[in-house]
Formats: structure tokens, sequence, C-alpha cells
């Protein structure tokens, strides 16, 4: 199911959903992905200055896939910076 999540409220309702429905305690994730269990609560509850890398973790760890869709300008842009070796 792909939904656009425009906020970190959004996004943090996303992987509280994703954890209850795999039946994964909030700890559980925690030490899954390496962060605390306080951080997992954190953007659970959709708190704005949490740690993009982590959040990552977290979704990686559920199995969540983040895709982007950037418009094609960027994307030759994007590909012009790769080719130059930028990551």
């Amino acid at each position: 199911m792909q939904i656009i999540t425009q906020s970190v409220g959004q996004l943090g309702l996303v992987i509280r959903a994703a954890r209850r429905s795999s039946k994964v305690r909030l700890d559980d994730l925690a030490a899954m992905a390496g962060v605390s269990k306080q951080f997992v609560s954190d953007v659970e509850r959709g708190k704005s200055t949490v740690q993009l890398g982590l959040v990552l973790k977290l979704l990686a760890e559920l199995g969540i896939p983040l895709t982007l869709d950037i418009p094609k300008a960027a994307g030759t842009e994007l590909e012009n910076l790769r080719l130059k070796g930028l990551k």
C-alpha cells in the first residue's frame, strides 16, 4: 500500500501501525534498530526533531522502503551529481 506522508506526525503513525501490525513491541523495535525506546516513542508521536538517519533505521527494520517521487529535472541533476562521485 502506498500513502503520501507530508508530516512527521503522519510518518510516526505509519511506523506505529507497521510495528503494531507486525506484533513487535516498542522496546524490541528499539533494540533491533539500535536506538532507545524513548526514541521510538518520540518518532511514533511525531516529534519533529528526531534524527532522520535513525528514523530510516526504524523504517528498514520494519521493512518499509522510503521512496521519493522527484521532478524529472531534479532526477537529471541527481544523476549528474552521482556521475561526479557525490553521494
